[in-house]
This record gives structure tokens, C-alpha cells and sequence, in this order.
């Protein structure tokens, strides 16, 4: 069993992603760095709300900020939130379990383990 505190943080992680504009802001920032104007554009949100979005998802470690004199980009933190993202989005797609390698937790001949 996971201990209490990794429990915590990842029902934390979990509770910040169940926001679909959030999930859209990481899957823009998978694609690449961007400030908050360009993400309010891609996501259709006002730069006020995709900013607060932002503050939230740094603090769980979700999101990186770079200072570049009066403009701060932003990234995706690291690796874990790109298979995060891209697993409970593929889920999302899968989720009937037609596929017998999907209910497996097997894609493309990986185990999920293993990856």
C-alpha cells in the first residue's frame, strides 16, 4: 500500500486535473512552452482565468514558470505529467474496454509498469 502522504498528493493531483480547462492548458503546455495569452486563446479562456488555472497547477507541481523579463512561460513539469495526462486521456477514449489489451493496461506491447 502507498503511504497516507503520496496518497494525499495524488488524490491533490487528481482533484486539480478534474477541470477541463486545466487538462486543456497541460496538454497545451505538453506541446510546448507558452504564456498565459496564447494559452487563453488555444483554451478559449480569459487570460485572468487560465492565470489562476496556472497558480493552482504550479502549486501541485504540475506546471513550470520561466521569467523572460515582464512575460513568464510556462511547461508542463516533468515527464509524470505527460503520462498522466496522455493515459486518463487515452482512458477517456478506451473507456468501454472493448480491447482486450487495453483492460490488460497494455499499449503498443508495453506494459504500463514499464513504462
Amino acid at each position: 500500500m502507498p503511504h497516507d502522504e503520496q496518497v494525499q498528493l495524488a488524490a491533490e493531483g487528481f482533484r486539480l486535473l478534474a477541470d477541463p480547462t486545466r487538462i486543456k492548458i497541460l496538454w497545451a503546455l505538453l506541446q510546448g512552452e507558452s504564456s498565459v495569452a496564447c494559452l487563453a486563446e488555444l483554451v478559449g479562456a480569459a487570460p485572468t482565468a487560465v492565470s489562476q488555472h496556472l497558480a493552482k497547477l504550479r502549486l501541485a507541481g504540475l506546471v513550470r514558470g520561466r521569467r523572460e523579463g515582464t512575460f513568464v512561460y510556462y511547461s508542463a513539469a516533468d515527464v509524470h505529467v505527460q503520462r498522466l495526462l496522455t493515459e486518463a486521456l487515452f482512458h477517456a477514449d478506451h473507456h468501454d474496454g472493448s480491447t482486450a489489451a487495453h483492460s490488460l493496461g497494455r499499449t503498443g506491447g508495453e506494459d504500463v509498469g514499464g513504462r
